[in-house]
């Protein structure tokens, strides 16, 4: 069996390496083609091109990389048309994997085409819904509750669940071995996550280090833990420069470990606030576009929240700071007191096992799950 596989976004990297995984755990003869990370690659993937100038957000960034784009979705279906694979499987990035897979549906119209992680369209854009019906043969949601949305336009649609958030919700920590692994000693400890794309840690570098020199100043003894997403882990030591809490960066395997270590968390919004969320760690959430970008985000999208958490509870549980409002002076007083403890921090570790049920869906894996979808509609 040969599949070609799709990811862009370092999300879906681990998304696909996982579902590598379980391919092979289930037909071990399989090969892969396509597109993807440094994790990916280690199961055996040879990108057919650098994807790390894909990572951007919003409409000015996208724009700008539409020649690439094109270029990069004729190559892929140029590889399908010669490989002719059972199936292509495109992880993420609705845009680039609605371009493609136009693509495919003229160079390579025999190669069964599926999407996998749906588009949100409960937040955003329902016409999506359609689309995806029309151009793929088979839609794999990481949510039970989005399957609806495609089932109605007569989408073949399998719930497969998130492994991530699988792995967070599983994860056993002994906080008090990570602390002596890293030196952190006792005191109160603040997990930084500036998110995964260069332009996230631009944007948020100068309030989120001048938030917690306001925290460190108030809370006596803080140290600081940075678990380092890998495309740009090479980019925190520069960025950390001046920080107060001598900042600790942590990466691999002790990356979730420190999401379950820290006392509080100060996030980026994004898949790393769901997963803190999952495993109960307080929070302040923070976010900055550019002004396109904002104006765009508020043209299309229907929901009131950034935070996960904060949707599925229609209500803000977990403290946002986006836009104008991402600001040390709005965003210290709320760190500080969940660091402090008192209601704020009860409020969130009541709230969150609740609100984050429904998401890690059964016992079985995510992955393995995403597998055997592939493989029924492969041979369907």
């Amino acid at each position: 069996m040969k599949i070609l596989l799709c990811a862009l976004e370092p999300s879906a990297d681990a998304l696909g390496a996982a579902l590598m995984k379980a391919l092979q755990d289930k037909r071990p003869n399989v090969n892969f083609i396509g597109c993807g990370g440094a994790l990916m690659e280690k199961e055996g993937l040879t990108s057919l091109f650098e994807i790390a100038p894909f990572s951007v957000l919003g409409p000015v960034a996208a724009l700008s990389l539409l020649p690439r784009a094109l270029k990069a979705a004729d190559a892929l279906a140029d590889l399908a048309a010669d490989e002719k694979p059972d199936a292509a499987i495109f992880i993420d990035s609705w845009s680039f994997a609605r371009i493609a897979a136009e693509k495919f549906q003229k160079k390579a119209p025999e190669v069964k085409r599926f999407k996998y992680v749906a588009p949100q369209v409960w937040a955003s854009r329902p016409k999506r819904a359609e689309k995806a019906a029309q151009l793929f043969d088979g839609v794999m949601c990481l949510f039970d509750f989005e399957t609806p949305y495609f089932e109605a336009v007569g989408a073949k649609t399998r719930f497969v669940g998130h492994p991530g958030f699988q792995a967070a919700r599983d994860r056993k920590v002994d906080k008090a071995a990570f602390r002596r692994k890293f030196g952190l000693g006792e005191g109160p400890l603040l997990a930084v996550l500036p998110g995964s794309r260069a332009s996230e840690l631009a944007r948020l570098g100068a309030p989120f280090r001048d938030t917690v020199k306001r925290a460190a100043d108030a809370v006596p003894g803080l140290r600081i833990v940075i678990p380092a997403a890998p495309s740009v882990a090479k980019d925190l030591p520069e960025y950390l420069a001046g920080w107060p809490g001598a900042p600790v960066i942590v990466e691999g395997d002790d990356r979730p470990d420190a999401f379950a270590a820290a006392d509080v968390a100060l996030a980026a919004s994004g898949t790393a606030a769901s997963e803190l969320s999952i495993m109960g760690t307080p929070m302040v959430v923070a976010y900055k576009l550019d002004l396109l970008t904002e104006l765009w985000v508020r043209s299309i999208f229907t929901i009131r929240y950034a935070a996960l958490a904060n949707i599925a509870a229609d209500r803000e549980v977990i403290p946002e700071f986006l836009q104008r409002r991402c600001t040390p002076e709005l965003m210290a007083p709320a760190l500080i007191a969940l660091l402090k403890g008192g209601p704020e921090r009860e409020a969130q570790l009541s709230a969150l096992p609740e609100i984050v049920r429904g998401w890690t869906g059964g016992d079985r894996p995510a992955a393995e799950m995403a597998a055997e979808a592939v493989l029924d509609w492969v041979n369907a």
